[in-house]
């Protein structure tokens, strides 16, 4: 379970995720709704409600390919949760979970917060694309309840004086393009080329790339913003190819970011691709992208790839049972999925916490909770709702076929 408890004046950011690592844990014994101690004080809530979670995802539209891992994750800890059960003031809580396909449209995913809050959540988790995320974001706040984005995209959140309901698993933009920029350094090119999503996530990303840009000794030689999804990508993969970069650097999702490759090489470019943690789905590694993307780089969590990790903390216990029951379940890589598991358990921590299910408790907690999960490490302060840790960021490489980790 996350935990607070730990004076910012004593220990560092970094070391009170290290103190609390492995807290997002639910550990436990007794069935949902046994009341473990009879003389603690009541719940306020009766005992046989749940902690009803309403999940607004992209099952199908151009997101899907995020939204379907979002929605496997939760169902994979939602399981694993309530075997145990919630510890909620003296009862036990089992978590329900009411999923709604938005459809990739962010007024269907407005429409979800303000319905799902009608029939009962008590939070809300969701919208793996910027739009959807922010919709959301908007109509959490007018229904107050608390709100845990997936979505990639810095405007979700802020300002955060608006945002007070919503809170953002997802890597900070400014902090991936810190890490390619150090990758491009490191791979001594001088010309490097920007091909970004529309969409806010792109607006993110040429942000985040030209402020980190700019105190390197890089040139952004040419910037290019991709049409829809669906669209031909080829008219600008060919205007970065002109240019002749040293390097391109495609800032988007899945599925797009595979296209992206395949269009930049049949536009005659054989140089080094750098993706920005969208890219990292299943899917992007196909086989029709396969050799498109073979020695590509992206920046990412440090969650790939830990089926055979040598445990020392609760934390890489549970990255690596997760990855275990996800890929059995489903036959393919977690790669985008951990985010909606960890969204899962911050509300599940919140809930114990605050010792009750009431949203406006709830969303007190989410403020302050200090956690290492699957994904990475979050810290959440009541003005920083985006808690995604910047160390918890690595660089990987394509290589024959697979994400491997480089550095």
């Amino acid at each position: 379970m996350a935990t607070l408890a730990f004076d910012s004046s004593v220990l560092t950011r970094r070391g009170v995720l290290a103190a609390a690592a492995g807290t997002l844990l639910l550990a436990g014994c007794g069935q949902p709704g046994e009341r473990p101690d009879e003389e603690a004080s009541a719940s306020s809530a009766p005992g046989d409600q749940d902690l009803i979670v309403g999940a607004s995802l992209e099952l199908t539209g151009r997101g899907a390919a995020l939204g379907v891992p979002q929605q496997r994750a939760l169902e994979i800890t939602a399981d694993a949760l309530n075997k145990a059960g919630i510890p909620v003031g003296n009862l036990r809580r089992s978590v329900r979970l009411e999923i709604r396909d938005n459809r990739s449209d962010p007024r269907v995913a407005a429409r979800h917060a303000a319905e799902l809050t009608r029939a009962g959540a008590q939070a809300l988790v969701g919208g793996t694309l910027a739009e959807t995320s922010a919709a959301i974001a908007e109509a959490a706040q007018k229904v107050k309840t608390p709100f845990v984005s997936l979505g990639l995209g810095d405007g979700v959140v802020q300002p955060t004086a608006a945002r007070t309901f919503s809170y953002q698993v997802t890597p900070d933009a400014t902090d991936v393009a810190r890490r390619l920029v150090d990758l491009l350094v490191a791979q001594r090119v001088r010309r490097v080329a920007l091909l970004a999503a529309d969409g806010l996530h792109g607006d993110s990303g040429v942000r985040a790339v030209r402020g980190a840009l700019s105190g390197s000794n890089l040139d952004l030689v040419r910037t290019v913003r991709l049409p829809a999804t669906g669209q031909s990508f080829g008219s600008a993969a060919r205007r970065i190819a002109t240019v002749e970069p040293d390097a391109v650097v495609v800032w988007g999702a899945a599925p797009d970011s595979g296209v992206a490759a395949r269009e930049l090489r049949r536009a005659d470019y054989r140089g080094p691709l750098f993706f920005d943690a969208g890219a990292v789905a299943e899917g992007t590694l196909s086989r029709a992208n396969a050799a498109a993307l073979e020695g590509a780089y992206a920046v990412h969590p440090a969650c790939l790839g830990t089926a055979g990790l040598t445990v020392t903390t609760t934390a890489e216990l549970e990255r690596r049972d997760f990855n275990y029951r996800y890929t059995q379940r489903y036959g393919t890589s977690v790669a985008f999925a951990p985010y909606a598991s960890d969204a899962l358990k911050l509300v599940a921590a919140s809930a114990r916490l605050a010792t009750s299910l009431d949203r406006g408790r709830l969303r007190a907690f989410l403020q302050t909770q200090v956690a290492d999960g699957i994904a990475g490490g979050y810290a959440f302060t009541p003005d920083r709702h985006g808690g995604m840790e910047p160390d918890s960021l690595a660089a990987y490489v394509v290589a024959q076929g697979a994400w491997r980790r480089y550095a």
